[in-house]
């Protein structure tokens, strides 16, 4: 459906620690098994709306790889489609921002629903099932010593350890979601009188700072909910790939 229109007591240690229209079809979802050996989590993010009707079967697909080992899968919905009759119940415009810095990076002709980002390098329509699954494999396969980013054991605070930096420059976000399945019974617009399922909803997204390769240490935003989660990504400026992740 396309749009109109961490410094931690001991900083060196941590651096030592080193579109795709409303009609598209349900496509089989099939776990995703990394063929990489490594211990950063690939990071894909869907672009979705409660009220696109191509959109619930690719929510079924990124539910799927959110059951996967080294998977963060994240959920944002998006409010461009509120017009056509049901506004969508988590959508924030900040959400839909992110997809646009997306679509400017890959310069796309337009932000589309269901879209699927994965480690912020490549981008598949969330109907793809056996696409994304391919590409989530590829982009594990890819981690060359990227930044360590680890949690204070308080819950305060995050560090990102030493490495090189993009030469446009890196941010680290901060993306507090709420883990598991919530299921929305959907009144309006195309989707009327379904019950539309989302894993993972994205509840804000905050930039922590900036990252030069250097260590730093971070103060993380305190969540609404006890039961929410974060993740805490470092991501290149200017192209917008995912250089580190981690989730506690």
């Amino acid at each position: 459906m396309k749009a109109r229109g961490f410094i931690i007591a001991g900083v060196t240690a941590l651096g030592l620690l080193g579109a795709v229209g409303s009609t598209a079809q349900p496509v089989e979802v099939r776990p995703v098994r990394l063929t990489a050996t490594t211990n950063e989590p690939v990071v894909v993010e869907l672009f979705t709306a409660q009220g696109c009707s191509g959109c619930p079967a690719a929510n079924q697909v990124v539910e799927g790889l959110a059951e996967e080992p080294g998977v963060i899968a994240l959920t944002y919905a998006v409010d461009y489609w509120d017009y056509l009759g049901w506004p969508d119940t988590f959508a924030k415009p900040e959400f839909a921002q992110r997809q646009r810095a997306y679509q400017a990076a890959m310069q796309l002709r337009n932000v589309y629903t269901p879209q699927v980002v994965i480690d912020g390098r490549r981008q598949l329509s969330g109907a793809q099932g056996p696409a994304i699954q391919v590409a989530v494999n590829e982009e594990a396969a890819r981690r060359i010593f990227p930044p360590q980013v680890q949690f204070r054991e308080t819950g305060d605070a995050v560090g990102v350890g030493s490495g090189r930096a993009p030469a446009s420059g890196a941010d680290v976000w901060a993306v507090i979601y709420r883990p598991g399945l919530q299921t929305v019974a959907v009144a309006g617009g195309d989707n009327r009188g379904r019950a539309v399922r989302h894993v993972n909803v994205v509840q804000s997204l905050t930039r922590l700072g900036e990252w030069t390769g250097r260590p730093i240490l971070l103060t993380l935003p305190e969540a609404a909910d006890p039961a929410d989660k974060v993740v805490v990504m470092v991501q290149s400026r200017g192209d917008r790939r995912i250089l580190s992740a981690a989730t506690r």
